[in-house]
């Protein structure tokens, strides 16, 4: 292996790495705020140097990269390839970035929400119901006016925070 192609495949290997750290999450290399990565994402960035890297070593062991000639042709030839894998790298990572998500439920959203007793629900104390919030179980401390068995079906009343509720049967 030629010394030009070790060099390519150390930067390809650089490059890949931090481009999984960066499509991960990892605010590596952002100074300031989350959103100051300047014109080019730090993504678009490391997708290119592991692209030119790798296109590079391939593109010196094809041509037998022996002379400085050849290793800059290389160089050449790997920052071709490596034009497309940035763009396609830039637009997930502004994809992913931009993707819209449901709000946050809150304890607001519980008030309606219609549930099954787990723990009975003994008058002046707590017992539990499951509710479904957001399309998934969640187990809550539930107090009610009169005692309430476990298998009844109850609808929250109050939130009275975020982890207890006021019940009544359904």
């Amino acid at each position: 292996m030629a010394t030009g192609t070790l060099f390519f495949l150390i930067v390809g290997g650089a490059g890949v790495g931090v481009l999984a750290l960066a499509l991960l999450g990892t605010e590596l290399l952002q100074f300031g705020g989350a959103d100051v990565d300047g014109p080019v994402s730090v993504e678009t960035v490391a997708a290119f140097a592991g692209a030119s890297g790798f296109g590079g070593a391939i593109v010196n062991e094809l041509l037998g990269g022996r002379t400085a000639g050849m290793v800059a042709a290389a160089a050449a030839g790997g920052a071709v390839a490596a034009i497309p894998v940035a763009w396609i790298a830039s637009r997930l990572s502004r994809a992913a970035r931009n993707m819209r998500t449901d709000p946050t439920p809150t304890r607001d959203d519980l008030v309606g929400a219609l549930g099954l007793v787990v723990t009975p629900v003994p008058v002046g104390g707590y017992g539990e119901v499951r509710v479904r919030l957001a399309g998934h179980p969640v187990k809550l401390n539930a107090r009610a006016d009169r005692a309430i068995p476990v298998g009844a079906q109850v609808f929250v009343v109050q939130a009275l925070s975020d982890t207890s509720v006021h019940v009544e049967t359904y």
